[in-house]
């Protein structure tokens, strides 16, 4: 299974030389962003080039072919996206750092929630849809989230003030760890949703 999670980063060497410019850019002319957003996309770009590749090159194909169980594969996925995110952050941080670039550890700490929550919607999704569809539909949903959600959270703001009066009363800790959880058993389910639909995927 080491060799599945390790094939994704061999065969996106030459795109991974452009992430460390990218950070940079970010870290020299995106002072008004936040770092929670930087460290975000920093998670997000290993594992999601590694299945538009796969779904670019029908490498299911081949991967079928070896001896691996659908499950593996799947399996090689969600924990190499896991740990893809924790070296990408890692060395966001670092180029943030040099660039003087402020960042706090609960920054670090958004950013994997956003990334296990985006995640747990996103992968099922290279095994629900056909190929040539993905990229459309993550496109789709980045655009309708971003114009959807401020306004539904307003919503939520104004007229649901027993809902906010309970958040605010609760300590940052507390609203964290919270988080952290659902995030977590979003990505548990999400993998679980991958494995049913591989499983029965035909190729």
């Amino acid at each position: 299974m080491f060799n599945l999670i390790k094939k994704d980063f061999i065969i996106q060497k030459s795109q991974i030389f452009l992430f460390i410019p990218v950070l940079i850019f970010f870290a020299i002319f995106g002072r008004h962003m936040s770092p929670a957003f930087i460290f975000f996309i920093a998670s997000f770009y290993i594992p999601m080039n590694g299945y538009i590749y796969d779904e670019q090159v029908e490498s299911n194909i081949f991967l079928n072919s070896l001896p691996y169980t659908r499950k593996e594969i799947v399996t090689a996925k969600y924990i190499g996206a896991i740990v893809y995110m924790i070296v990408s952050i890692g060395l966001a941080s670092i180029i943030l750092y040099i660039f003087n670039y402020g960042y706090m550890m609960r920054d670090m700490a958004i950013a994997a929630g956003l990334f296990f929550i985006f995640a747990a919607f996103v992968f099922p999704l290279f095994y629900i849809l056909k190929p040539g569809y993905i990229g459309t539909a993550v496109l789709i949903g980045v655009i309708l989230s971003a114009v959807i959600l401020p306004p539904i959270i307003r919503f939520l703001a104004e007229h649901f003030t027993t809902i906010t009066n309970f958040l605010t009363s609760q300590s940052a800790a507390t609203l964290y760890l919270s988080g952290a959880v659902i995030a977590i058993v979003l990505y548990l389910l999400s993998w679980m949703v991958s494995q049913f639909m591989y499983q029965r995927k035909a190729f």
